[in-house]
């Protein structure tokens, strides 16, 4: 009788607790990523979308990088890529790493930024024919139609995902910080220049003169991007397969939601859009129990603590000169290194460095013997040091890097030291002085508590704002109209052209009011004298 008693009372348990679990009705998402470390990011979302019940195709290349063809998060649909993209990009990134370790000049800059322009322009070309065979696949196009999404989740950063948005005449969900020509917001909210620094500029919100005819100049350097290198591979595709055509620019301010990663803590102050949701920091969670071989490793460093180094995904190895004096530098530091490092073994490495393919490096962020953290200042590394309050010594090696490292040095969290510069006595001061100066960790732990000081989590933020799109079939509401509006409507040209017309034909006019009467008097003095 007791045990029916209890047996009931499980069952009536049960049904109370299912009937407040939060109800979640499966959607639908198209999802088309970027590869390396933007999927490693936003697979960490995806992870949480198919926790929530959501089904999810994803769109990859055949020699993708980074992202597997099977999986149990989602179902793939692959896409022809006739290049290896990981080697494709690692050795022209490596180009501009040897480039940047020569003298600064006109000259060096002038290769830097061909080179920059033209790895840009190919990865275009790329994605432009994998798009274009998507289109002439009638099997894939009725496919995508007849799977019936509920929207589609993109990353920006190339265009292919905003252009099959548009085809398929499905809600688009940005996930972003950088766009095809440099940074979101240029195109999305005003950004006056007097105080908004442009991606590539290395400029803070507080500029001079001079710095401010600076940070125009670097705004054309992204007008001629867009319309010279990016427009210009996507026109005939836009025109051909989008009914009335399209511009990638208009497609991004189409938009229902932007998930931009990062956040006010992080960014310099600025003017947003309220279809922009900022989720930086939301693949971070307290940190994990490291291996026990490395726990051990860490926990005998003792009061010194352990120095954590990683250049990123794209940079195995810095040049072999760079490499030794860093090795030896740490050779004499009392901290143990840990060093993610892929190239040749420096002759110069000391006992208490580990040199590893891959590292937990979040865990280690997290880790209470964790000093110092040298990086490259990819978004990722620089929201996660902020989440766990770990100062920097960055070397910034290209695209958005030194931008990022920029922010923590204004804020007295981090320490740059650029690629030219690195040598043993430089890397080795700095390592001190961001080691010793208690204000760079005092600064980086209150970002990070200002960070975490916030009422819902951003990943909470993420999945709801996914949610929202497919629940209300787009945001419409939330997003501006300004991008249907033509240029010199949208800075008011055509309404101060009018107003000026008024105002001189309204003094003209006085003018020859005044003349007429002037002349009037002059002509009657003369018929009375005459």
């Amino acid at each position: 009788m007791a045990s029916h008693h209890v047996c009931g009372m499980l069952a009536f348990l049960s049904l109370f607790l299912i009937s407040f679990t939060p109800h979640c009705d499966g959607g639908n998402i198209l999802v088309f990523p970027l590869d390396g470390s933007h999927w490693i990011n936003m697979k960490i979302l995806l992870e949480e979308l198919h926790a929530r019940g959501h089904n999810l195709t994803v769109i990859r290349p055949s020699m993708s990088w980074y992202i597997p063809e099977k999986s149990d998060l989602y179902t793939s649909i692959t896409v022809e890529m006739a290049v290896n993209i990981e080697h494709f990009f690692g050795g022209r990134l490596e180009e501009q790493v040897k480039l940047q370790r020569e003298a600064a000049s006109v000259m060096t800059s002038i290769k830097l930024t061909k080179n920059f322009f033209s790895l840009i322009s190919y990865a275009h070309s790329l994605w432009y024919d994998a798009l274009k065979d998507i289109f002439d696949d009638q099997n894939m196009i009725k496919r995508l139609r007849d799977s019936q999404y509920d929207l589609v989740l993109t990353d920006p950063a190339l265009a292919p995902g905003l252009i099959l948005a548009k085809y398929l005449k499905l809600p688009l969900v940005l996930y972003v910080r950088w766009i095809t020509s440099g940074e979101g917001h240029f195109v999305l909210a005003p950004s006056p220049f007097s105080y908004i620094p442009v991606p590539g500029s290395d400029l803070t919100d507080k500029m001079n003169f001079i710095q401010r005819i600076k940070n125009i100049f670097f705004y054309g350097i992204i007008l001629f991007q867009q319309k010279f290198l990016v427009d210009l591979v996507y026109n005939d595709i836009c025109d051909k397969y989008i009914e009335g055509g399209c511009d990638i620019i208009s497609l991004l301010q189409e938009a229902d939601i932007w998930l931009f990663r990062s956040d006010f803590v992080f960014e310099f102050p600025r003017p947003t859009m309220p279809n922009v949701v900022y989720i930086g920091g939301f693949q971070c969670k307290p940190a994990q129990p490291l291996p026990a071989e490395l726990e051990e490793f860490v926990q005998s460093a003792g009061q010194h603590g352990v120095i954590i180094m990683t250049l990123g995904t794209h940079v195995n190895a810095l040049p072999k000169d760079v490499t030794e004096e860093i090795a030896g530098v740490f050779a004499k530091m009392p901290q143990k290194v840990i060093w993610r490092h892929k190239g040749d073994r420096p002759s110069t490495l000391g006992n208490n460095t580990l040199i590893v393919d891959w590292m937990p490096q979040k865990d280690l962020l997290g880790h209470p013997q964790t000093k110092v953290f040298v990086a490259h200042g990819g978004t990722n590394g620089v929201q996660e040091t902020i989440y766990y309050g770990v100062p920097v010594l960055g070397i910034p090696l290209f695209f958005d890097q030194y931008d990022n490292l920029l922010r923590l040095q204004e804020r007295g969290a981090a320490k740059i030291i650029q690629l030219v510069d690195v040598n043993g006595h430089s890397f080795e001061q700095g390592l001190k002085e961001v080691i010793h100066q208690e204000s760079y960790r005092q600064n980086i732990q209150r970002m990070s508590r200002l960070h975490r000081d916030q009422p819902i989590t951003p990943m909470e933020q993420a999945v709801f704002w996914v949610e929202y799109v497919m629940h209300h079939k787009g945001a419409r509401h939330m997003r501006t109209e300004a991008y249907k509006m033509p240029w010199y409507s949208y800075y008011s040209l055509d309404v101060v052209l009018i107003l000026l017309s008024a105002v001189t034909v309204l003094l003209l006019s006085v003018v020859a009011v005044f003349r007429f009467l002037c002349c009037r008097r002059q002509r009657k003095i003369k018929t009375k004298q005459s």
